[in-house]
């Protein structure tokens, strides 16, 4: 495999978030097989592969969310159960009980929690910061909405929220311009590279490949093995486009516009 060309690797005591020999399977069918990965700090990171790629399992076996069979992650240089509290992350919204009642400002209000400790009730800081972080998304005027009114959309832009109150290092999101219009696309995309500017590690699970030179300046290609990891403009190639994909893919054709604000890294 192409690999990650050691020019463009951090090192271990540097990186955001370092994979060692990663293998995470399921009934015994492996879905991750033996990944090295190694995130810089501050970059805006696409994973891209196929369904079945292990792009999920990738982004939760990051957060500890699935046990590998072997392998090691670490955050920051330290094992990451030492260093949870700095990851923020945004699941898939197709993955979410919707219908569970309560309102879009407890939903944002969850991810201070991990700053509180155990017996610290959130206050007016919280409050305040939860709000901030929706006003962030545009969803401040939601605050008192049951998240079971929202659209599709605004439900996402809400996890974003969430996220953000969390004042993480290092956010994971898992595919978060699915099923979302054109406008919240592009309120996204202006929040991570805000977040990129602020010097945080943000990592996307993405599956529009024509939008990925426009919207990401990392990319890590995975199909069960990595395939490639680097600068977008150096790995982001038909021939490692063809190597995650099979050859089962439009390779780099015609991308679709995006609005002027949205173009520039």
């Amino acid at each position: 495999m192409n690999g990650l060309n050691e020019k463009h690797k951090p090192p271990r005591d540097q990186a955001a978030i370092w994979v060692e020999d990663l293998t995470v399977a399921y009934q015994d069918k492996p879905v991750l097989w033996d990944v090295d990965l190694a995130i810089p700090k501050g970059v805006l990171m696409a994973i891209v592969g196929p369904n079945g790629a292990g792009k999920t399992t990738m982004i939760k076996a990051m957060l500890g969310l699935v046990d590998p069979v072997a392998g090691r992650v670490e955050v920051f240089g330290k094992p990451f159960r030492e260093q949870r509290r700095l990851l923020g992350y945004v699941p898939q919204r197709t993955s979410v009980d919707w219908d569970f009642p309560t309102n879009v400002l407890d939903v944002v209000m969850m991810g201070r929690y991990g700053t509180l400790g155990w017996f610290r009730r959130p206050g007016k800081a919280e409050r305040e910061k939860a709000m901030h972080a929706l006003e962030k998304v545009a969803m401040d005027p939601y605050a008192d909405r049951q998240i079971s009114q929202l659209s599709g959309g605004q439900q996402q832009r809400v996890f974003l929220a969430r996220a953000l109150a969390q004042e993480a290092e290092v956010y994971l999101m898992d595919e978060p311009f699915q099923g979302v219009d054109a406008t919240t696309e592009r309120a996204i995309v202006d929040l991570l590279r805000e977040l990129r500017k602020q010097g945080r590690t943000v990592v996307v699970v993405h599956h529009d490949l024509q939008t990925v030179p426009d919207y990401f300046d990392w990319v890590f290609l995975l199909n069960v093995r990595r395939i490639a990891c680097g600068p977008v403009e150096t790995f982001f190639t038909e021939e490692n486009l063809r190597l995650a994909y099979g050859g089962r893919v439009a390779i780099l054709g015609e991308r679709k516009p995006i609005a002027d604000d949205a173009k520039s890294l």
